[in-house]
């Protein structure tokens, strides 16, 4: 989404190492439900309805009908819209597909300067700076905003100043909750534009006064809101489509010299912060569709020397506070991105990945979403034994006509398999956080248009089943980016994609298991209640198939800690007849012939 050496043999063994390790014994194991023997397979009926609300349609023509979709990717980012229509279909459309979570971004404060008339200027240096046109409209009493709340500080006491001026753009609109003092700040309508004027302490302290009398320095941040407000209209569709609503929270300035979240400006962040949450505490108290917030602004993970030196994990560390004390019991979901390319010297091995995941858990969050890296090409989908394949030939633009080994120091499985080691032993810690997987839904280079992702292609769903299987069993849910323009783009889209072929196999992790004496081999995945296996190695002159409803088991108790939908089945396998440090390749098939688009691979003997 967007986003940002080691001696060779060492990191190749170290990248490989991790992945064998993760696959090797069934991961889930600790986090599991113990899976049952039921006996033959039953092919189950997976086409019934999931709960929806009573369906209805509307002017925009979307409709809430119930949709028979289990597809394992359950929750998107959407970009704003101004045209309430397109917030619906988009809304309808992640519902149609099975979806429950909607993400959307935010608005990021701004340090501005003023001209000499007291008007807000735009970004950029003094130079070339030019009043601001959003804010233009904003004035009191014939004077322009900044200047008449330099007035009122001033008419408190003549040694007040402003020392800093915000600005704060969104489509949000706030009640009275979003001040502290009446006395100096309030709502400013202007026409249809509306404004609130907030005057804090540069250290974001949240004084029990409201005393301007003493004479200080203040920070004024002026908000352009919407016309209405467009949370509300989120969490309604929430509540209709039964979508849980990820709004942002406040993105901080960025540094210019490091493009860390800049540290200086954490006051006026913290106390915007603040205001906006306890705004929301009070409108959308226990309201349900209100999922949680999120930190919009990113940063690369992998492991800090000196995390307090770290501008953006200082920033999530009092922004997280603040939340906490604001709206407790509120997830906070950040989604970082990884590098994996060799060339590059500060890329990670998963091992530091993992550290980088306790210090980020560390700062207050509740859910990491790490983005898989596809999209973008910092990493790759491969297994441990393909290292020394070609790599897919949309990643050469950004890795060069390469192997995977030479371009990569180990596979997207392999930094979430260290990531869920990490959160398991954070856990014993008594810090609990949740590790999700963002799948990036698109190419790193485009083939067309894809809706208005000039520098991004669209892709099909096999490609992004091959993302399920490869994030695996080391996540409790899978949300991708992004909803608009590349799940809606293309013939046909993504989203159709879906819709048609949503039961199709897709399995996450193969291990051997015995059941009732019997050796065998276990594969967690979706849609498998009826499938066909399919196992091969090296040396074998035909695949073995086996069809778990006659001769293995089928198990679709909801396995904790991982996704819904996550299920199992069993096969018998002779272990002594599999050679030793084979790699197993699995596949499986549907019972109409649709092949799952990637298989897995299970170490024998590693």
């Amino acid at each position: 989404m967007r986003g940002l050496s080691v001696i060779m043999g060492l990191v190749v063994l170290l990248g490989v190492a991790v992945a064998v390790t993760v696959f090797r014994h069934d991961p889930g194991k600790s986090r599991a439900a113990e899976v049952r023997t039921t006996g033959p397979a039953v092919a189950k009926s997976t086409k019934s309805p999931s709960p929806s609300p009573t369906p209805s349609a509307d002017p925009c023509g979307t409709s809430n009908a119930p949709s028979p979709v289990k597809y394992p990717v359950t929750g998107f980012w959407v970009m704003p819209n101004k045209d309430a229509c397109t917030w619906q279909r988009q809304f309808e459309g992640v519902h149609r597909v099975g979806g429950d979570t909607v993400i959307r971004f935010g608005f990021k404060l701004s340090p501005r300067g003023l001209d000499a008339q007291g008007r807000i200027l735009t970004e950029g240096s003094p130079k070339k700076a030019k009043p601001d046109s959003r804010y233009a409209k904003c004035e009191e009493n014939g004077s322009a905003c900044a200047r008449a709340a330099e007035k009122d500080l001033k008419a408190a006491n003549p040694a007040n100043r402003l020392s800093r001026i915000y600005v704060y753009d969104t489509d949000e609109q706030y009640g009275p909750s979003i001040f502290r003092c009446p006395s100096m700040e309030h709502k400013i309508t202007v026409g249809d534009a509306v404004f609130y004027r907030l005057i804090v302490s540069p250290d974001g302290s949240d004084a029990g006064t409201c005393d301007f009398s003493k004479g200080s320095g203040y920070d004024l941040i002026l908000i352009s809101g919407g016309k209405t407000d467009s949370l509300s209209k989120l969490l309604a569709l929430g509540d209709r489509f039964g979508i849980k609503v990820y709004p942002s929270l406040p993105p901080s300035p960025r540094d210019p010299k490091t493009f860390q979240a800049d540290v200086q400006h954490i006051g006026p962040l913290t106390a915007l912060t603040r205001r906006v949450m306890r705004d929301y505490a009070k409108r959308f108290k226990g309201r349900e569709s209100l999922g949680g917030v999120y930190q919009t602004y990113e940063l690369a993970l992998r492991d800090w020397p000196e995390p307090d030196r770290v501008g953006t994990l200082r920033v999530y560390t009092a922004q997280n506070r603040v939340v906490r004390a604001e709206l407790p019991g509120v997830p906070i979901l950040v989604s970082p991105y990884m590098d994996a390319r060799k060339k590059l010297s500060y890329s990670p091995t998963p091992a530091q990945v993992a550290e980088g995941f306790k210090v980020l858990a560390k700062t207050g969050v509740d859910i990491i979403a790490p983005q898989d890296g596809r999209g973008t090409g910092k990493l790759g989908l491969f297994w441990p034994n393909w290292t020394d394949r070609p790599v897919d030939s949309r990643l050469k633009p950004i890795v060069g006509d390469t192997t995977y080994a030479k371009a990569y120091i180990a596979a997207t499985r392999g930094y979430f398999g260290a990531m869920s080691v990490a959160r398991d032993e954070l856990a014993k810690e008594g810090v609990d956080v949740q590790l999700w997987a963002n799948l990036e839904a698109f190419q790193p280079t485009p083939v067309g248009r894809c809706g208005d992702q000039d520098a991004r292609g669209n892709i099909d769903k096999p490609r992004l089943d091959t993302q399920v299987t490869l994030a695996g069993p080391y996540v409790s849910k899978i949300i991708s980016y992004m909803w608009s323009g590349f799940y809606t783009c293309g013939s046909p889209p993504l989203s159709k994609q879906i819709a048609d072929d949503w039961d199709r196999p897709i399995p996450i992790a193969a291990s051997r298991q015995s059941r009732q004496l019997r050796d065998g081999l276990q594969i967690t995945g979706y849609h498998l209640g009826d499938a066909v296996v399919s196992m091969s190695w090296d040396k074998l002159k035909e695949p073995r198939k086996i069809e778990p409803a006659k001769v293995g088991s089928y198990d679709a108790t909801p396995i904790a800690g991982l996704p819904r939908g996550a299920e199992r089945i069993w096969v018998p396998l002779d272990w002594s007849t599999v050679p030793k440090d084979a790699w197993v390749q699995v596949e499986v098939t549907s019972p109409d012939g649709r092949k799952a688009a990637e298989p897995v691979y299970y170490a024998n003997g590693v």
